[in-house]
């Protein structure tokens, strides 16, 4: 076991895992201050609506461009997955160690929840609302709200999926492409959930402000939107096994190479 543990965690894992937490965290600081409002307005007013500002498409591209320059930044060092849903999809397609995987989203999760501890404390008190948290808008329900987390999701791994197959093609466009994914997907969901396509970005405010309302949605609709979209290339769009059968078998030589 500590042998194990000696191949797994060189200086180069170590530093992926490193730029995993500080690519999180800067996307989730310069996203979620995107959502504070500064107008003057009364603070339950605010509190009902800091998950959308007077403007979600000044949200949106804040949240695909720092996408798009922190997988530049980070992309070389670790692939820059910055989210645990496209981190699950990614080991569900068997594209990553199990190992691998865990310490990624370990990493994304504390990354997100230090960003949103920093910027509680650098936000004057009377604008941090519920400090842009994720929360369904008056009239979506429960199930309607993990459809659309779903939705918006499945088309982030469906474009990582295409664009890390692609990297020739896209040459230095690949960041820009998964940036303009996210985009996409706040531009359609804002309006429903305050969007969340990434689970570690739904939980750093959650933990800082103590507020879990219906939090549970936006882990179920990433997660499942992203393992529908592993199923939908690996096996249909982009065949890599004929059968489950066929993934069975990589999955176990894969798992048996960690423990050799």
């Amino acid at each position: 076991m500590k042998l194990l543990i000696r191949r797994k965690w060189t200086l180069s894992f170590l530093r992926a895992i490193l730029a995993e937490f500080l690519g999180t965290a800067v996307f989730v600081f310069a996203s979620l201050a995107s959502t504070i409002i500064w107008n003057q307005i009364p603070l339950n007013i605010q509190m009902q609506k800091a998950h959308s500002s007077d403007n979600p498409v000044h949200i949106s591209l804040t949240f695909g461009i720092s996408v798009a320059v922190m997988s530049y930044c980070m992309g070389p060092i670790s692939g820059a997955h910055l989210n645990p849903a496209v981190t699950s999809a990614l080991l569900a397609g068997l594209r990553i160690s199990p190992i691998k995987a865990v310490s990624y989203i370990f990493a994304q999760v504390l990354g997100a929840i230090t960003a949103s501890g920093f910027l509680y404390g650098l936000t004057p008190g009377q604008y941090r609302g519920n400090l842009g948290i994720n929360s369904l808008s008056p009239g979506v329900t429960q199930l309607q709200a993990v459809g659309i987390e779903m939705a918006v999701t499945f088309q982030l791994v469906l474009c990582v999926f295409a664009s890390s197959e692609r990297k020739k093609d896209l040459a230095n466009c690949i960041h820009l492409v998964v940036g303009l994914s996210v985009t996409l997907g706040h531009l359609v969901a804002i309006g429903y959930t305050g969007c969340s396509m990434n689970p570690a970005r739904s939980l750093g405010p959650a933990v800082i402000i103590s507020n879990y309302k219906n939090h549970w949605i936006f882990w179920m609709g990433p997660l499942a939107g992203g393992l529908l979209g592993t199923i939908l290339y690996d096996f249909i769009l982009a065949p890599r096994w004929k059968s489950f059968t066929d993934w069975q078998k990589m999955l176990k030589m894969g798992l048996k190479e960690e423990s050799d």
